[in-house]
């Protein structure tokens, strides 16, 4: 139960930015099965660069592990950074299943960035189904959040101030390890 939890928690705290462009993409009129169907293939390409590299790291020696946190923390400050300096990603124009799916998986960089060394150093198939599931449940809320505009302000006002902060803190905790 506890590692269905914290799935829970990096999947979302991952993933703001990915609500953000799921409802940019509802609000623009992609109709909802490319939408969902991009957004399934590109997380499923997040998921397989991701596990193959943690099945990777997993022959490193023991000690060695907590150093993978550098990843996230490094990706932290970086977001951080462009944050500060008031860099934001520019918009999806994609309208296809595939371009979802580009745009998923390019987007997805910091993803790998995190779970790889979380894979690494626990179990993989618990996180992944419950990624996998989420997914659905992150397109339905990004559906809801398109028919929102004051929420998808927000969330596109503070989105990258919380994933700097939260992916910072990942990094920490996983050297702390």
């Amino acid at each position: 139960m506890q590692d269905i939890l914290r799935a829970v928690g990096l999947f979302a705290v991952t993933n703001v930015d990915d609500l953000v462009l799921l409802a940019l993409f509802f609000s623009r009129g992609v109709p909802a099965w490319r939408v969902v169907l991009g957004q399934y293939l590109g997380f499923v390409g997040i998921l397989v660069v991701a596990v193959a590299a943690a099945w990777g790291a997993s022959l490193l020696p023991a000690s060695v592990l907590p150093w993978l946190g550098l990843l996230p923390l490094a990706l932290g400050v970086k977001a951080a950074w462009q944050a500060w300096r008031g860099g934001e990603d520019a918009e999806p124009v994609a309208s296809g299943a595939l371009g979802v799916a580009a745009v998923t998986f390019a987007n997805g960089g910091d993803n790998i960035g995190v779970y790889v060394p979380v894979f690494a150093t626990t179990g993989i198939t618990a996180y992944v189904i419950v990624f996998l599931v989420l997914v659905g449940v992150w397109c339905a809320a990004g559906r809801f959040f398109a028919t929102r505009p004051v929420v998808a302000r927000a969330l596109s006002r503070w989105g990258h101030v919380v994933l700097p902060v939260v992916l910072i803190g990942i990094g920490v905790l996983i050297l702390l390890g």
